[in-house]
């Protein structure tokens, strides 16, 4: 009976110890996008997630506002907290089987910044590197940069340094582009910034690219019919140029976080596709405001710069053009870069106007600043009067001119059969005349098609006209 006793009081002990043991272990966590410092989107609905154990109960603050959760059985939790104006700091306090604080959280505008190397290229690679970081002191832009990590499947989670305030020390390591788009937004709205650091240099457009949006575009029917397919796994690596591999890595896992819009800069690695890059441009903003459950999210890009990349030369115009046809989907909008390239280097060290123009056009679009002029011409249309050719444009705000005060440049006409002669272009209010001594009877116009045109037409306001065609 004693031995039976001491066997029943093991197993008790044990089961105790167990419990005990688990009960350390619990242990409540959230995403690396979630932390101290980082910036909440203002006016919209503050959702948090993270995991614990099955069927815990977790209850998250931010100051009057509290509401609990309960895990699923995969032990995640997820809640949602009322809308805030933008202000801060804050304080959020997470309990569950442990807890958790985040300082100093903010509320304002959020944006994420991704694309390739022209992206990803920081404030340290651009020009006046010194200069920018000695007045980088600016406590109300935060950004948060996640490292390269293809995947073939979609991560909930990824680590990260975290999110860094803007100061003379972290402010050479941000996103050139994305720093000098936040600190325009941040100087004109007068509210904090939070930029999402997600690119990496050297990538295609499809393995940013959902499989929501893969699936949404007809043209890519190859793609869509094969993603269980991908992305492909050599050796046990991922390669991450494969459709879905950078979704999957660096992008699906703040899928449920509310943020304002994108801003893009790639294209570089598919250039010679010619319009299948709009279809493709079609599919990554398709899809991400599907997953982000935003269908009218503000998507602005950059228009890539004149480089000498030998090979065809209109590869790259055939680009430019597959981006201006973007501009069809609604709430997007394209920065012009002709005017501040380096034909010599594909990573142009000019962020400082690539930043601006795309925040011109947000300030514009999606913050209503009106009377601002956020674009350079864009081709309207055309018409044949005889031996010229007359041409209009959108955002030839306050007329047209020539941004060194000669000759534009880089207009050329065609007639019936084709051939393309050197044109000159003499300017008419908002208009354009077209004529080339070589071409009697013009039928179509082309405007910078060359991979290293860097025309000087602008607008009254000095910025560039985008390259562009008549002879689709």
């Amino acid at each position: 009976m004693k031995t039976s006793r001491l066997i029943a009081y093991g197993v008790l002990a044990t089961l105790i110890s167990i419990n005990l043991l688990s009960a350390l272990q619990a242990e409540t966590k959230i995403p690396s996008i979630l932390g101290s410092h980082m910036v909440l989107q203002r006016n919209a609905p503050i959702v948090l997630w993270g995991w614990d154990d099955s069927g815990q109960k977790v209850t998250v603050s931010l100051g009057k506002d509290s509401t609990t959760a309960t895990t699923d059985n995969q032990g995640q939790w997820m809640v949602e907290l009322k809308s805030l104006e933008a202000g801060g700091p804050h304080k959020i306090e997470i309990q569950g089987s442990s807890s958790i604080t985040l300082e100093d959280v903010l509320i304002g505008e959020v944006w994420l910044c991704s694309g390739q190397s022209n992206m990803e290229w920081t404030v340290r690679q651009s020009l006046n590197p010194e200069e920018e970081a000695s007045n980088g002191n600016h406590p109300k832009i935060r950004h948060i940069k996640f490292p390269h990590r293809p995947s073939a499947k979609p991560e909930n989670d990824i680590p990260s340094d975290g999110w860094k305030i803007a100061n003379p020390q972290t402010v050479p390591n941000f996103t050139a582009v994305g720093y000098f788009f936040g600190r325009k937004l941040q100087a004109e709205l007068n509210v904090p910034v939070g930029l999402i650091g997600s690119n990496w240099g050297g990538t295609r457009i499809e393995p940013w690219t959902p499989p929501v949006g893969f699936k949404s575009t007809p043209a890519l029917k190859n793609i869509s019919d094969n993603l269980d397919n991908l992305p492909a796994v050599n050796n046990g690596r991922v390669n991450h140029q494969t459709p879905l591999a950078l979704y999957n890595g660096m992008i699906h896992n703040f899928r449920y976080l509310k943020f304002r819009g994108a801003i893009w800069y790639q294209g570089e690695s598919n250039r010679g596709e010619g319009m299948l890059y709009h279809e493709k441009m079609k599919a990554l903003i398709r899809g991400w405001r599907n997953v982000f459950n935003n269908a009218d999210m503000p998507f602005y890009f950059v228009q890539l710069a004149p480089y000498r990349y030998g090979g065809s030369e209109v590869a790259l115009p055939e680009i430019w053009e597959a981006q201006s046809a973007t501009l069809s989907l609604p709430n997007t909008g394209m920065a012009v870069t002709t005017d501040i390239s380096n034909l010599n280097d594909i990573h142009p060290k000019n962020k400082q106007d690539v930043g601006k123009r795309l925040a011109l056009w947000a300030l514009a679009k999606t913050y209503g600043q009106e009377d601002l002029v956020y674009s350079g011409p864009l081709y309207k249309n055309h018409k044949v009067n005889g031996a010229t050719i007359e041409i209009s444009f959108d955002h030839a705000n306050g007329g047209l001119a020539s941004s060194d005060d000669k000759p534009l440049t880089h207009f050329q006409v065609a007639g019936q059969d084709g051939e393309f002669k050197p044109a000159v272009a003499t300017i008419k209010g908002d208009k354009l005349i077209v004529a080339s001594d070589g071409v009697a009877n013009p039928v179509h116009v082309r405007f910078g098609w060359h991979q290293l045109a860097e025309p000087n037409l602008v607008n009254a306001s000095g910025l560039p006209a985008s390259p562009f065609r008549t002879d689709k």
